[in-house]
């Protein structure tokens, strides 16, 4: 009878990856069903609702099994982002450097503080400060593509949630050094460790995009085969960076970071992954919503409370008030500020490093922090989707992001400007008389 399978079943990584994208599905659909409710939040719920505090469709060895797929789905997303951070552009409009470092050193000061009034003080609070300052940018760029949103605020706050990232994850490095002496470790780790992750994952992130754009140049007119390269390209530096034990999230950032910097003419930064790419946010999502932990939520949640309120504070607070003093009008500034309020991928990230290095001090760090997490994640869609629409950018709410081929991110001009009065109109019958053109063909209507 060997031909017959065991029992119990041993299910596979292929078998968990089809449930979350079934039940993803599902949670898509239903929220289809209510324009109020953003997609995000329907797969959230639905993977809640199936994974182990739920149904248990999905169990905590299946969760670990699919790991390696939503590694790859948040390196994908934040390769992305790593496009938005266009240098040549912040060089150009240093404001948009000056806010993100206001509102960074904000973020952790008054998160830091919070943790002092429920108990938390000390180095375990300084590394949920370092964490508090990232943002998720898998929230707004869905959102933004289910919104059709583009304009002056979605690509500042896609440029800002890009650098909140690299300054939560340089802020991280120079923390570690404390955290190693409180442990007694060798000089070595102490000055080593933190450089060799930092360094090594930039170093790895950087000689990939080299060889990303490499190729690129040299299969122009083969663009058929761009995106094989950028999806390997990405993968392969993943893979890199698990087996030299570097970050697997920073290295596709700076990844992206260097495509970008480096292209003269389009090669494969403005490439269009197309719908297919909507299944890495399904995973991602629902698979985020399987692992809400619970029992961290009940147990620190006036930690997670005081983490929340100090860092929403700090993100709308520190973007509105600088961006506004910088000439931004304040629906443009504040809406910014808005978006930057999700939080999940690199906090995670950030998180499980610390448990792996410290155990002691990485249990509390990690149960405040997706406990922060859970909240961040469940309002954070919401949130952005009244962002947007309070943002005076244009919105194309008529495409069903399913079914059209738009690229997620379209980089446009990130120039903020101050409310202007609108010119009164001027009559018709003041305009002079204009000969009749020769009547010019209709183009189609995009699909």
């Amino acid at each position: 009878m060997d031909f017959l399978p065991l029992w119990p079943f041993s299910l596979n990584t292929l078998f968990f990856f089809g449930v979350l994208l079934y039940c993803g599905a599902l949670g898509g659909y239903f929220a289809h069903r209510w324009p109020w409710l953003p997609s995000i939040t329907g797969f959230m719920i639905v993977g809640f609702i199936a994974g182990p505090n739920g149904l248990q469709l999905i169990s905590y060895e299946g969760l670990t099994q699919t790991r390696a797929v939503v590694d790859i789905a948040l390196a994908l997303i934040l390769y992305r982002l790593g496009l938005s951070l266009d240098l040549k552009r912040i060089r150009q409009d240093r404001s948009i450097m000056l806010i993100s470092l206001f509102e960074s050193a904000l973020t952790f000061a008054l998160v830091y503080v919070a943790m002092g009034f429920v108990g938390l003080a000390g180095l375990p609070a300084a590394v949920v400060a370092t964490v508090a300052i990232s943002s998720s940018p898998a929230v707004l760029i869905h959102v933004a593509h289910e919104m059709g949103a583009s304009g002056p605020v979605t690509s500042r706050a896609m440029t800002l949630v890009a650098l909140n990232n690299v300054i939560a994850f340089v802020a991280f490095a120079g923390v570690l050094p404390a955290l190693y002496v409180s442990t007694d470790a060798p000089m070595s780790a102490i000055a080593g460790a933190p450089l060799y992750r930092l360094i090594g994952s930039a170093a790895l992130g950087m000689a990939f995009g080299l060889a990303l754009h490499f190729a690129a140049r040299r299969m122009k007119g083969a663009g058929q085969y761009h995106l094989a390269l950028v999806i390997g390209a990405v993968m392969m530096t993943v893979g890199a960076a698990m087996f030299l034990k570097l970050s697997a999230l920073f290295a596709p950032l700076v990844l992206g970071l260097v495509v970008r910097s480096l292209e003269r003419e389009q090669l494969v930064a403005d490439l269009e992954f197309g719908p297919s790419f909507e299944l890495f946010f399904i995973v991602l999502f629902v698979y985020a919503g399987a692992n809400l932990h619970l029992a961290e939520m009940v147990h620190y949640w006036p930690a997670a409370l005081a983490f929340v309120g100090a860092r929403c504070a700090a993100k709308w607070v520190g973007v509105t008030g600088t961006g506004y003093a910088l000439g931004a009008g304040f629906k443009q500034a504040s809406s910014t500020g808005l978006l930057l309020l999700p939080m999940a991928g690199l906090a995670i990230g950030l998180a499980n490093t610390t448990v792996a290095l410290f155990p002691a001090s990485g249990v509390i760090v990690s149960s405040v922090v997706l406990a922060a997490v859970a909240i961040l994640e469940t309002l954070g869609p919401p949130v952005a989707s009244r962002a947007l629409r309070w943002s005076g950018d244009r919105l194309d709410d008529s495409r069903d992001p399913a079914n059209d081929a738009t690229p997620l991110y379209t980089m446009e001009t990130s120039e903020w400007h101050p409310p202007r009065a609108s010119a009164p109109a001027q009559p018709a019958a003041s305009a002079a008389p204009a000969s009749p053109a020769p009547p010019t063909p209709t183009p189609p209507a995009a699909p």
